[in-house]
């Protein structure tokens, strides 16, 4: 017997692929994989239902674990596209691989997902699966599904799913952030009404949330040390309470495509800032320059789901390598939907109080009048550039008082 595994949310898309995968593409059996990776427990209460309805054999997968260590990796690299933090795009390739390994393990010849054809989650499942030797189905591309095709289907059918209108907006939720799209969002003109919103408040009251760091990786908050998982969700409740972690963005998607989206994202917000503070006091300058271009690939690699990539193994080599004295703790201030430093310390701080002070003279040998030559080089090609246009065809040359040219 032909089977399939397929990623299986309970959701309408999902489950018309069920009978689609038998019907249209000859597999007797399917089985539904859905990977936790912090949804909201009424998602999986829908999935157990519909694949027991449906008589469809349904793993879960908890890979809660591994996605934080993902997030972790993000936060070590500054990771964020087009201004907001990675959410989705770094889940997918998680629930990729726990969807593989569960269609290996049951002797499946094929996986398949329900995504369309204009979107990119497309993408990020499949770069992970072709990867294998199973075959690679997408229903809803591959036969042109719409979404009123599909509701008149899974009527006709009868098939275990609301008429497809439940929500007003489509969301995905993992414990890093919540997206939000879909209806009237679609319209950039349209301001979001507040009901979108379930992990940040309005905007209201401050407190400070001091981070601690080792190695570049959040431990403790406000001196409570924590595992990556229960440190996630502590933050995005507890950050969220003042409105922190709210992003509107156009966004462009792979294909090619403009799109509006809404996030929300607490403990990515907040980790992300303090980061970003505890390295600014630890590495130095040319550190800090280099590391951007590093951070914009990792990023966009992360987007497009290619984490596995070796590239992304050469580029978590040099964060890592810089993350050795990423060790200390950050303060933040979090207040009116925003987030901003307050506060940093680290022992492995690139900074002298005494060397920075003005009230200091004569510091590890280095005096004020010693920054009076580099004064005097300091733009001085810029200068001599300036002259040029001015239409000085030759800049005066100095003289040693005597009035003969002196050309040293």
């Amino acid at each position: 017997m032909a089977k399939a595994a397929l990623a299986f949310s309970g959701g309408l898309d999902t489950t018309v692929c069920v009978p689609l995968l038998k019907e249209e593409y000859g597999y007797d059996e399917v089985i539904g994989v859905t990977v936790d990776v912090g949804q909201p427990g009424e998602e999986f209460d829908e999935a157990y239902e519909t694949a027991e309805a449906l008589g469809l054999e349904h793993y879960v997968v908890d890979a809660k674990e591994e996605f934080a260590d993902l997030c972790f990796d993000a936060v070590k690299a500054n990771a964020t596209y087009q201004g907001y933090p990675l959410g989705t795009a770094l889940a997918r390739p998680v629930i990729a691989e726990a969807i593989l390994g569960v269609a290996e393990e049951q002797g499946c010849e094929a996986i398949a997902h329900g995504c369309t054809g204009k979107g990119n989650d497309q993408l990020r499942f499949e770069a992970v699966w072709r990867g294998s030797d199973l075959e690679v189905i997408a229903p809803v591309r591959e036969l042109g599904l719409t979404r009123e095709w599909e509701i008149e289907y899974a009527a006709e059918k009868e098939l275990p799913v609301e008429a497809g209108n439940s929500g007003v907006w489509s969301i995905d939720t993992n414990i890093w952030s919540r997206a939000v799209e879909g209806g009237k969002l679609e319209n950039p003109d349209y301001e979001p009404p507040e009901d979108i919103y379930e992990w940040t408040a309005h905007p209201e009251g401050e407190t400070t949330i001091e981070v601690a760091f080792e190695g570049g990786v959040p431990v403790a908050v406000d001196g409570e040390e924590m595992d990556p998982v229960p440190l996630i969700q502590h933050l995005n409740e507890y950050a969220g309470k003042f409105g922190v972690g709210r992003t509107d963005v156009m966004e462009d998607r792979m294909l090619g495509l403009k799109v509006r989206e809404n996030y929300e994202h607490p403990a990515a917000t907040v980790l992300l800032t303090a980061h970003g503070a505890l390295e600014d006091l630890v590495l130095t300058k040319n550190e800090r320059s280099f590391k951007k271009g590093i951070e914009q690939e990792w990023s966009e690699k992360a987007y497009q789901g290619l984490t596995f990539a070796p590239v992304v193994d050469a580029l978590n080599a040099f964060v890592d390598e810089t993350q050795d004295v990423v060790t200390g703790t950050a303060t933040v201030k979090v207040s009116g939907g925003n987030c901003r430093v307050v506060a940093r310390d680290s022992e492995y701080a690139v900074y002298s109080e005494e060397m920075a002070s003005f009230n200091t003279e004569d510091v590890a040998g280095i005096a004020q009048e010693d920054a009076t030559g580099v004064a005097k080089y300091h733009g001085l090609q810029e200068r001599l550039a300036n002259n040029v246009k001015k239409g000085v065809s030759k800049p005066e040359l100095a003289t040693d008082g005597s009035g003969d040219v002196d050309e040293n």
